[in-house]
């Protein structure tokens, strides 16, 4: 047992007092300098179930998927609020018991309040992902949801209320299909947010019983058989026309001369540094996908020249979710990428001009093999300024058929690795809380500072169970800055715009990024550890639409809200 743990049984025992915990375990951290999560998603409010019925053995490949959630300011109170994605079922539910999407607001006090009627947002049917963006540049986040069957697009109409917009604004589709994640980005960098959607498998597919279906009886059921053989997918692509509509451009762009795959997670961010965004898509037993942005509205696939469509055999992985942080800080943005079990994750390292190679084993990431790997996020746990690496994983196999295989999956873990500034990590899952010990069937996570505490916390969606909200309660002696953009001639929301944070020791870049994780979306707001730093030498902002604006002597542990051309419009301390 670690001092940090001893300390925190006595607190616990009442030995000692909230304030002699509070300084132990500062000094503890000097040594075991370990996260220490705890679950307050139900004292929180949180209290909603995800709800997948209609079959306990999985036997249809639909009850597999879904579960993202967002973290966005609805309000545009200071706070971030939460969005939980639910499902449906094979089965018919009583009125008043249909399973809905749901929207948390921060009550500012470390609770939240369920508002999804209020603001419009009650929504049945089978949720898969989310993503947010301000696609009308109006100052306020709306908000994308994906399904099996049609997606939404939900306009905030900045009073605490949204309207469902997808047939106005031109993404309502006019076949089913399976959506599965999203983003919204400013590909041709005209100041207006386009919208990015990956597709899984035909629609036909997502309901198919294994009984229904001799030649896959027995083992054979589409949960173990897997996706292979199966009817593949192309991504879309919308373009923003400016007045509230979009544009179907996904042929014109390029988007469909890849052959079909089995599409979850987009990750868009500018991977070449030539300041256009590209599209990174994790596939499942497919290669992944690596649009790189031509400049002149349409891309050139290119993952097999990059080195991110295989693992370093050269094989396809059962890719979920997907991230990108420049971990070793040298300026370019790498790939962390989740995968099926008995596959390791996949570390990308940015080489630069857009070309990867992949450190896995080199890095330490190779260990975890056992479970079903989903959402995923570089994060700074203890303001080091060094990117960590957080996963949750999740069973898809039915109860009893999963003993089948060679070596049953782990179900529900929690896994943390520490990033060790040498280019290395550390599994430190075993060390990080209670709340990374809780086994849940987990999808979707996303990350941000949601109690304003200058840590970062975790929301979990969980399949058929209650969200996880993981809150850090190990106080870091570090420093932070965390940078809100607003675009002007840029998007709104800044999204695909660069921060730039340089302190006596480091260098860090980070993105505004829609979309992510697994079919999940993080707080747009950029969040920079900064070691033992008291002041931030130098902040420079790129603009996706080609400007900069630098600021130095910025001091740390603060809010800084950037308004380009217009510079620091607002500082707050939390």
């Amino acid at each position: 047992m670690t001092r940090r743990q001893c300390i925190q049984v006595l607190l616990q025992a009442g030995i000692y007092s909230r304030f002699n915990f509070s300084n132990l375990l500062q000094k503890s951290q000097q040594t075991d300098d370990f996260p220490y999560y705890v679950d307050v998603a139900q004292k929180a409010g949180l209290t909603a179930k995800t709800v997948i019925h209609g079959h306990a053995n999985k036997s249809f490949l639909l009850s597999t998927t879904g579960g993202g959630v967002a973290l966005f300011d609805y309000d545009n109170d200071g706070w971030l609020d939460i969005f939980l994605v639910n499902s449906w079922g094979l089965t018919d539910f009583p009125e008043g018991q249909k399973p809905t999407n749901h929207l948390y607001r921060n009550n500012h006090d470390g609770t939240f309040t369920d508002v999804t009627a209020a603001t419009g947002l009650l929504h049945s049917g089978w949720g898969q992902g989310v993503c947010v963006g301000d696609y009308d540049n109006d100052g306020f986040l709306d908000l994308f949801v994906t399904y099996y069957g049609k997606n939404v697009l939900y306009h905030n109409n900045g009073d605490g209320t949204f309207t469902d917009v997808t047939q106005k604004s031109g993404v309502l589709q006019a076949e089913d299909h399976w959506n599965s994640g999203a983003a919204f980005l400013d590909y041709d960098r005209d100041g207006h947010l386009d919208l990015f959607v990956s597709n899984y498998l035909g629609h036909k597919y997502g309901v198919v019983l294994y009984d229904d279906n001799p030649s896959l009886m027995g083992a054979q059921s589409p949960v173990l058989y897997g996706v292979a053989g199966l009817e593949g997918t192309r991504n879309i692509l919308y373009r923003n026309n400016g007045d509230g509509t979009f544009t179907d451009v996904s042929k014109a762009a390029g988007l469909w001369r890849p052959d079909p795959t089995y599409g979850f997670t987009p990750c868009v961010s500018d991977y070449d540094n030539d300041g256009w965004p590209d599209i990174y898509v994790a596939d499942d037993s497919t290669p992944s996908l690596f649009f790189k942005n031509n400049h002149d509205g349409t891309f050139r696939e290119m993952g097999m020249l990059a080195g991110v469509a295989f693992d370093e055999n050269g094989r396809t992985q059962g890719g979920m979710g997907v991230d990108a942080a420049d971990y070793d800080g040298d300026g370019f943005l790498d790939i962390i990428k989740t995968n099926f079990s008995d596959e390791t994750i996949s570390l990308y390292h940015n080489n630069g001009k857009g070309l990867f190679t992949e450190q896995t084993i080199s890095a330490g990431l190779a260990g975890q093999t056992s479970s079903v790997k989903w959402g995923t996020g570089f994060l700074d746990f203890n303001n080091d300024g060094r990117p960590d690496i957080f996963i949750v994983t999740g069973a898809i196999y039915p109860p009893g058929l999963g003993e089948r295989r060679a070596g049953a999956e782990e179900s529900g873990k929690k896994i943390l690795y520490r990033n060790l500034g040498n280019g290395r990590f550390q599994d430190i899952s075993a060390r990080g809380g209670p709340g990374l010990g809780v086994a849940r069937c987990s999808r979707g996570a996303a990350f941000g500072d949601i109690f304003r505490s200058g840590q970062i916390d975790v929301v979990i969606n969980n399949m058929n169970d209650y969200p996880t909200l993981l809150r850090n309660q190990s106080p870091s002696t570090n420093s932070w800055l965390l940078l809100k953009l607003v675009g002007t001639r840029t998007n709104r929301a800044a999204i695909g715009s660069r921060g730039i944070v340089e302190t006596a020791t480091q260098r860090q870049v980070q993105e505004v990024r829609s979309g992510g994780s697994f079919c999940s979306q993080n707080d747009l707001r950029l969040h920079f550890g900064l070691g033992r730093a008291r002041e931030v030498t130098r902040v420079t902002i790129k603009w996706l639409g080609g400007t900069e604006d630098v600021f130095e002597h910025v001091p740390t542990n603060r809010l800084v809200t950037i308004q380009e051309n217009k510079g620091i419009i607002s500082q707050e301390v939390f």
